[in-house]
């Protein structure tokens, strides 16, 4: 196939932070919000969007749980030629751990049955059940080796817990062991730092996400883990969650810190931590699509760090794809951003040209 007349340049359009939710996860969140089961985080994003009944908030309900013909339609209207897919935050993270088991396997299934439906439109990444580490491990290997997804994402913390706690490294192992990259999607914060931002109502994707999403990305380059495992990819959306612009700030402390001995307890690091932001982390645009930032982030992260994401059905929008179709790059470095860095990052199996989605109005 190749390439539709339509399109600006000689390439693709991969959305690289792309989310979906099975109808029997979304059932298990109604329930929590009935039960109060859930963290204030999860009641308040998930009782706006399940509880409130608005025009908005079922439309992207009834996006969100599909993987067929009307994902398909929206991707042709905002000429998204391919979806990298992502179970939605908070996952299965605040289930009973048998249900958690049960209901991650469901979405890769899914997911992967999708993209074997639709190879061209859609890639997909591994959900994982993090209570329950040796499970998430097994689940990581079957989706990658027999289901072909392209790698795991994790909605940030589990029921309140990072990524830099021991019992982890084993999942950072495998990660780097079968060269697949971890995407680190946003959370609403936990109940131990949600209070003041909830009572601002900024918990949520306009700041709390970028807050506790930030600070988890810190909390595991300060932990060492790139230092033990350096071949390993970590992907973070919303670009890179505001750390690229604290990093002469974290830098700075950081040494400061070091020199002081104030942290004795915590791992001495091989290099600065924004050279591990430089070296295994990538960074996409998802809800992030403002010329000014990305552009700053290119220039401090590295042109071949930065790549596109739309955030749908989040954050679908036409006119913001074509805002970063305007960069002001060359059509070699737009090659990268909207494709073959994705390519390379995620080791997507796409033909080397597909036929992309004609322009046409969002309804």
């Amino acid at each position: 196939m190749s390439l539709s007349e339509n399109s600006p340049g000689n390439y693709l359009r991969i959305a690289t932070e792309e989310a979906y939710a099975p109808a029997e996860l979304l059932d298990e969140y109604r329930r929590m919000l009935q039960d109060g089961t859930g963290d204030q985080g999860f009641e308040s994003l998930w009782g706006y969007y399940l509880m409130n009944p608005s025009e908005h908030t079922r439309s992207l309900v009834e996006r969100i749980q599909d993987l067929g013909e009307r994902r398909l339609s929206d991707m042709q209207q905002l000429r998204i030629d391919h979806q990298i897919l992502g179970l939605t935050c908070p996952g299965v993270e605040l289930l009973e751990v048998g249900r958690a088991r049960e209901l991650v396997t469901l979405a890769n299934e899914r997911i992967a049955d999708a993209c074997d439906a639709h190879p061209d439109s859609f890639s997909g990444l591994a959900g994982l059940a993090l209570a329950d580490v040796d499970f998430s491990i097994e689940e990581l290997e079957r989706a990658v080796t027999r289901r072909g997804l392209r790698g795991a994402i994790v909605n940030s913390h589990a029921a309140g817990e990072y990524l830099d706690a021991p019992r982890f490294l084993p999942l950072f192992e495998a990660l780097e062991r079968l060269d697949v990259p971890l995407y680190l999607h946003p959370n609403t914060p936990s109940d131990r730092m949600i209070g003041p931002l909830l009572d601002s109502g900024l918990d949520g994707a306009i700041y709390g996400f970028g807050v506790e999403t930030g600070m988890h990305l810190l909390r595991i380059i300060f932990s060492g883990v790139f230092d033990r495992f350096p071949r390993l990819r970590l992907v973070v959306g919303h670009l890179g969650e505001a750390i690229p612009f604290w990093l002469f700030r974290v830098d700075h402390f950081h040494a400061v810190q070091e020199r002081s001995g104030r942290y004795p307890w915590r791992p001495k690091l091989e290099m600065a931590p924004s050279e591990y932001l430089r070296r295994n982390v990538w960074i996409t645009t998802s809800g992030m699509p403002w010329e000014p930032a990305i552009m700053f982030t290119r220039d401090v992260a590295g042109a071949d760090r930065v790549m596109y994401a739309m955030d749908y059905p989040y954050q679908a929008s036409l006119a913001e794809l074509e805002a970063q179709e305007r960069l002001p790059i060359t059509e070699t470095e737009k090659a990268a951003f909207f494709e073959t860095t994705a390519r390379e990052v995620f080791g997507l199996r796409l033909a080397a040209t597909a036929t992309a989605a004609t322009p046409a109005p969002v309804v």
